[in-house]
């Protein structure tokens, strides 16, 4: 679905030139959970926004469901971190998730689209109310639902729950899950959580310390349905949750000595 092929990236130009990515290659298949980690400053984001079209790479390609990406794909989500940011304060709920697909369906069409959404995340109730008027998790439900109102092929999202406490948090992965088995839909997902990373993902991608290169990429074997006390607590988990941790800080620590992980 997802193919990044010797993917870089670099800020400016001669002596102030920066190279934040360098050389990624890795591939995303249909219907699969991929989480991408790595330390703070890393160029995560950088990442996501080539491989959704909305910044041009310095060398290297992506293609998306086997065309290269000169553009956002018309059939690819995006879900922000800020999610504040994302919703309009003066749309209601509902037109808040209508907002992208009005121009490609009939008024009757977005309406059930909408409706359907809003079930999906459990805020039936709430299509009349406006953002403001929701907690920061109900407004992140809110902003998945306009990604599947969509109907997309790939859902990208970039922290997209950093900015809840850790209960919502909870509460917003296995939302994930559910909508992941419900709907088939292919995600990546960038965090800066590696609890999270193996807790979702079929697969992890490890980053290394800036210009980022991909350390490894990790396969997370855990049985299916995962639910947050049952799976954190198998051997299996703590094991993986062990190994991520350690290639980021080994790479964190050999190039700066000491470091903060992401």
């Amino acid at each position: 679905m997802l193919e990044v092929q010797h993917l870089s990236k670099t800020y400016g130009s001669g002596e102030a030139a920066v190279r934040v990515v360098d050389d990624l290659t890795f591939t995303v298949k249909e219907g699969e959970f991929v989480c991408i980690v790595g330390p703070s400053g890393c160029g995560k984001t950088t990442l996501l926004k080539m491989i959704s079209g909305l910044m041009p790479a310095t060398s290297g390609e992506a293609s998306f469901d086997g065309e290269l990406i000169a553009g956002v794909p018309e059939t690819l989500a995006l879900v922000f971190q800020e999610y504040t940011r994302s919703l309009l304060p003066w749309l209601t709920v509902s037109e808040n998730i209508a907002l992208p697909i009005k121009k490609k369906h009939k008024r009757e069409d977005c309406e059930r689209l909408t409706r359907e959404a809003l079930h999906a995340v459990g805020l039936d109730s709430f299509s009349d109310h406006y953002p403001w008027q929701l907690s920061g998790g109900m407004q992140q439900r809110v902003a998945i639902a306009r990604a599947l109102a969509y109907h997309p092929k790939v859902l990208l999202m970039d922290e997209p729950f950093a900015s809840v406490d850790a209960q919502t948090r909870s509460d917003l992965e296995d939302l994930m899950l559910g909508l992941r088995a419900q709907f088939g839909i292919t995600v990546v997902l960038v965090t800066h959580d590696i609890d999270e990373s193996v807790y979702l993902a079929d697969r992890v991608v490890v980053l290394g310390p800036s210009p980022t290169r991909v350390v490894e990429i990790v396969d997370i074997n855990l049985p299916q349905p995962r639910d947050q006390i049952t799976t954190k607590e198998l051997h299996e988990f703590a094991n993986l949750r062990g190994h991520v941790m350690r290639l980021i800080k080994q790479r964190v620590d050999s190039r700066n000595g000491a470091a903060t992980l992401s």
